[in-house]
């Protein structure tokens, strides 16, 4: 049994927990890494968004050969070899985890591959294959992240129903796939499996899919959904699944009628819930909230003065961006900085077919809380870059403030938005005008011209596009 002493102890190796680690050894802290896999990375890059990215590059590849006969482009049907595939997506995970591994060694960061438990507030017991490690620390930082939700009642022991984690693992291409869950990680791995082959039904319990976005935003991606997909049916239930042969059997409520139906497989994504079994928070002065999230203040400080977390555990929009800002934080606060930490902004992107982002206020955030707000929109069939991608289906659109004209919130929906919402956050986080993004000159022909157009019809004089407002000149004293 070996006791090891530390300063800071990090538990979790995601995007959070390994960005936490590195920080505080670049500040000169001694540092241990937790996993318990064996490879580092977290969620995001074994079982999340890196191979769900590389799975969705696969799928816009198949699309397009499909899609360019119109162009005067013929290819022949695509030849599907999905062992040759899962090694393409497992190499990329293997060298983004093997980057992370020597970043770790080259910082002097020790990493522990095991299971974590708190004892008390300054011990971790890491349960490693060559027995029981102790880790006496003087701080810690819990980065365990999250994992996907399965309801009892989904439950079945069935390994042809699938979590998100299962899906991203393409074993085969089912001829009829239930998604049951119309939120960012349904309608992602929907898109996967329809551009695979499959037959996909997707059913949601509420009255839209992505139903936090921008409703503007969020009606070309369902129109292109509802193109690719055999049906999307909102206001509907799953009461019960069976398992009939090889196939499950499910009864969906839907439009007041019952509808019993054989799938090959279901895919459940109904969310996210938070990993903090058995890792003996009950010792320590940390507290959760009902949903088993840790509680924790502006500085990601729980109710134990020595322990900090961040990321998924810790609640919020569960996100890898936000998590890796969390770390900053809370290392900056172990080391007695940031006493008061501002907000700040961070991005959403869902990588459907189009691609859908936002930060900072929406419309509809906006009106619950009774902020006015000037909106601004300018679609993408007037970008000439947007036509010679054959996706006029996008818009970008502007939340206002109408008197500072400060950009409170950016909305864009189209090819490669998660790649433009970027000039959002730092419009926002710079306290940028309208005026601001108008005056900026943008490349042509691009994308990113949207941004500056969309600015320009809120000023009335959008070259590309007709304003609905009488122009008011850029070049203006005031803001």
């Amino acid at each position: 049994m070996e006791r090891i002493q530390t300063e800071l102890v990090v538990v979790g190796a995601g995007p959070g927990g390994y960005t936490a680690a590195f920080y505080a050894a670049d500040r000169g802290k001694q540092v241990v890494l937790v996993e318990r896999e064996p490879r580092l990375g977290g969620v995001c890059l074994n079982r999340g968004c890196i191979p769900s990215e590389a799975l969705l590059h696969a799928a816009h590849t198949i699309s397009l050969t499909r899609e360019s006969a119109h162009r005067g482009i013929t290819f022949t049907a695509p030849q599907l070899d999905l062992g040759k595939l899962r090694a393409w997506k497992e190499s990329i995970l293997q060298r983004l985890g093997n980057g992370v591994s020597q970043l770790a060694q080259k910082r002097n960061v020790r990493v522990l591959t095991g299971r974590g438990y708190f004892e008390d507030s300054h011990t971790l017991r890491v349960e490693t294959e060559r027995g029981q490690q102790f880790v006496q620390f003087q701080t810690a930082i819990v980065a365990t992240g999250s994992q996907p939700a399965m309801p009892k009642v989904f439950d079945l022991g069935n390994p042809r129903i699938m979590t998100s984690t299962d899906a991203l693992e393409v074993e085969e291409v089912p001829g009829r796939l239930l998604v049951i869950g119309g939120g960012y990680i349904g309608m992602e791995l929907g898109t996967v499996y329809a551009t695979l082959g499959s037959e996909v039904i997707v059913v949601e319990a509420l009255d839209a899919i992505l139903t936090g976005a921008d409703p503007d935003l969020g009606r070309p991606v369902a129109a292109r959904a509802r193109q690719n997909f055999k049906e999307i049916r909102v206001k509907a239930k799953v009461s019960s699944m069976a398992t009939k042969g090889a196939q499950i059997k499910v009864a969906i409520e839907h439009q007041g009628q019952r509808i019993e139906e054989l799938y090959d497989r279901v895919l459940v994504a109904v969310g996210r819930v938070p990993l903090g079994e058995d890792l003996g928070i009950e010792n320590t002065r940390v507290t959760c909230d009902e949903k088993g999230f840790i509680v924790v203040d502006e500085n990601q400080k729980t109710e134990d003065p020595a322990i900090y977390a961040i990321g998924d555990i810790a609640g919020g929009v569960l996100l890898a961006h936000k998590a890796s800002r969390e770390a900053r934080i809370a290392v900056e606060a172990v080391l007695g900085e940031n006493e008061t930490m501002p907000e700040f902004v961070i991005p959403a992107v869902v990588f459907t077919d189009p691609e859908l982002a936002w930060c900072g206020l929406t419309e509809a955030e906006a009106q619950q809380k009774g902020i006015p707000v000037e909106v601004a929109k300018f679609p993408w069939a007037a970008s000439g870059r947007a036509l010679t991608f054959d996706r006029p289906d996008g818009m970008t659109k502007l939340i206002v403030d109408p008197e500072t004209k400060r950009v409170l919130g950016v909305g864009i929906v189209g090819h490669g938005a998660g790649e433009l919402i970027a000039e959002g956050v730092l419009a926002i986080e710079m306290g940028a005008t309208a005026r601001d993004l108008a005056l900026a000159v943008h490349p042509h022909p691009t994308l990113s011209e949207t941004l500056m157009e969309c600015a320009e019809v809120f000023y009335g004089h959008s070259t590309h596009t007709l304003a609905r407002r009488a122009p008011d000149p850029l070049r203006s004293s005031t803001s």
